[in-house]
């Protein structure tokens, strides 16, 4: 039987004090989310919070980062509107990659069978030259292969391989 109540936190950690914390989230839901905020200027303004963001990265509006101090982006990246990156733990994208529209990157999960559903987190890895497409989403522990597809509204619970291309239904290609 689960007892939430119990629940302790355990294992993670969030990497900033409460100071930072609040800090981020008053700039991203004030700022960096809203669509009359210059798309150029969203690669500094998450540097400024301690993100690594490479040179000609595309940042639309609306886009949602947990902790910009725990997220790595390559060169030449596009990340669509309401793209949600929940990287309780790190997120590192690679150059030349896509992350489209709706997409959610979720590092966190739950241990199923704690009694207390303690946190069962792991970092995302999306290689050079990968696609994450609309409302696809990439759970924690998962590597997406260099060139690899996750199709629109697909799950990708496990890692993909380099090239290949992982269909809604949860077929691969």
């Amino acid at each position: 039987m689960r007892s939430l109540r119990g629940f302790t936190g355990a294992g993670y950690a969030k990497g900033r004090g409460v100071a930072g914390q609040a800090l981020w989230f008053a700039v991203l839901n004030l700022v960096f989310t809203k669509w009359w905020f210059p798309p150029r200027l969203r690669p500094p303004l998450l540097r400024a919070f301690g993100a690594t963001v490479g040179r000609r990265v595309l940042i639309r509006h609306r886009v949602r980062v947990q902790w910009p101090w725990k997220l790595t982006v390559g060169d030449d990246v596009w990340i669509g509107e309401d793209a949600w990156l929940v990287n309780l733990e790190p997120i590192t994208i690679g150059s030349d990659v896509c992350v489209s529209q709706g997409a959610l990157l979720c590092t966190g999960s739950h241990q199923r069978r704690s009694p207390t559903f303690e946190f069962d987190n792991a970092p995302i890895v999306l290689r050079p030259g990968s696609w994450v497409a609309a409302r696809a989403t990439v759970l924690r522990g998962v590597t997406v292969g260099e060139g690899a597809v996750v199709g629109a509204g697909a799950v990708a619970h496990r890692d993909l391989a380099p090239g290949a291309t992982l269909l809604a239904g949860g077929s691969t290609r």
